[in-house]
């Protein structure tokens, strides 16, 4: 007589101890928290899935449309054939730091000598990732600026160190208030981060700013760390990059991409600038982590640092679409206005629709508009419930982006939300 097994309970590894309180330790692996963008996929699946005949408007993405421009492209074509690209790269090679510096000194007038105080990185996410471990400690504190880019905050506590979260909040125009900052976290900070132009909110530096936190610096003892990824995306006045401010060099390093500016999402490419103390540390950490990027794509972006008309390009781009979509969406009742940089629009997130659902945050707004109306954006909560808007969807023509503004307002312009 055939007897019925009892089903298997598959136990737990026997590393599943083992793994580190970092990520989660002993309960790695059986959170059921889903991250926030993993919710955006799993709606734009369902409604690609319920509504196959309606096109998904995706306001979601947060990389460039385009691709590199063929000057770019040409010369990676040329580089990959060359013996002298063969091999590791280390820190980098000394011809694209000296692109790195030739850029700084034409577009900021900012002197650097490339062989101290530049250092390439593999995309600028691995270089916020690479310094806190030049200066977090146990118990140490690394500032940051919320919403943003999490991933020096990430390491910081991989380290063992905190994050302290400096809300940018609509009456501070988006900018850090430090007055409520306590001493002992003074004591305990050794790296403030801050990313400008701000991605998502759009605001861009000013020299007052940046005075202002240097003296912070020089008083509390602390470096800089600016994430200046969108810095070619400016919009309102000139770019301004936090090196030419007299005294950042004393007190910190600018960390800058070529995946926005340039087009060139994916080939992860940037470089660390600045204080050359503190480049150094960066490249030592580097050394121990990674053995440089490909010489091909780092001779190949020197073709893009060496062409200002590529980022001006790039810029008059996103500007263009910026002020489309603030058009569109004012016309659908929201509050927003053209951002000082970033290709990101930042704004306030609808409470409810008027005779139909409200909305507790931001995140409820975003599933919404996904589900009903196939219209992806991002929601923020950190600061107060906003929804970026992120005009890098895809269109090969203007007349392109005129008609995803027409189906925009068509399935938005009947509703009428509240705020």
């Amino acid at each position: 007589m055939a007897t019925i097994s009892e089903p298997v309970v598959s136990a737990d590894p026997y590393f599943q101890e083992l793994f580190a309180e970092r990520i989660g330790g002993i309960s790695y692996g059986k959170g059921n928290e889903i991250y926030k963008f993993e919710k955006i996929k799993r709606a734009k699946r369902k409604a690609l899935a319920d509504y196959p005949d309606r096109t998904l408007l995706d306001f979601g993405i947060g990389e460039n449309d385009s691709m590199a421009d063929v000057k770019v492209r040409e010369q990676m074509a040329l580089q990959i054939n060359r013996p002298e690209n063969r091999g590791y790269m280390d820190n980098g090679t000394a011809d694209f730091k000296q692109a790195a510096a030739r850029f700084m000194q034409r577009q900021f007038g900012v002197e650097l000598d490339p062989s101290t105080q530049v250092n390439h990185c593999i995309g600028s996410k691995t270089a916020l990732s690479m310094l806190p471990a030049c200066f977090i400690n146990p118990g140490d504190i690394t500032m940051m600026t919320v919403p943003g880019y999490p991933v020096a905050g990430t390491h910081t506590r991989y380290y063992g160190g905190s994050v302290y979260r400096l809300p940018l909040l609509p009456e501070n125009n988006f900018f850090p208030d430090f007055s409520k900052v306590t001493d002992d976290v003074w004591e305990k900070t050794k790296m403030l981060v801050v990313n400008y132009p701000n991605s998502p909110t759009g605001q861009v530096a000013t020299r007052e700013f940046y005075e202002q936190i240097i003296e912070l610096a020089r008083d509390k003892k602390f470096i800089i760390v600016q994430d200046a990824a969108h810095i070619l995306l400016t919009f309102r006045g000139e770019p301004l990059s936090f090196l030419q401010i007299p005294g950042a060099m004393d007190v910190g390093v600018e960390v800058h991409s070529m995946s926005k500016g340039f087009d060139m999402i994916g080939w992860r490419i940037g470089w660390v600038c600045g204080n050359a103390k503190i480049v150094q540390a960066f490249a030592d950490v580097k050394d121990n982590c990674d053995s440089g990027q490909f010489g091909a794509i780092q001779r190949a972006a020197i073709a893009g640092l060496d062409a200002p008309e590529i980022p001006a390009q790039i810029n008059a781009k996103y500007r263009r679409r910026l002020n489309k979509l603030v058009a569109c969406l004012r016309e659908c009742g929201f509050q927003c206005e053209v951002p000082g940089g970033s290709y990101f629009l930042y704004t306030k997130s609808p409470t409810g629709v008027a005779g139909g659902p409200q909305f507790a945050n931001a995140e409820e707004a975003s599933q919404y508009f996904i589900t009903q109306h196939s219209m992806v954006t991002v929601p923020w909560d950190d600061a107060g419930p906003h929804l970026r808007f992120s005009v890098t969807y895809e269109a090969d023509s203007e007349a392109a982006e005129d008609a995803m503004m027409a189906e925009t307002k068509k399935r938005l312009g009947t509703l009428k939300f509240t705020f």
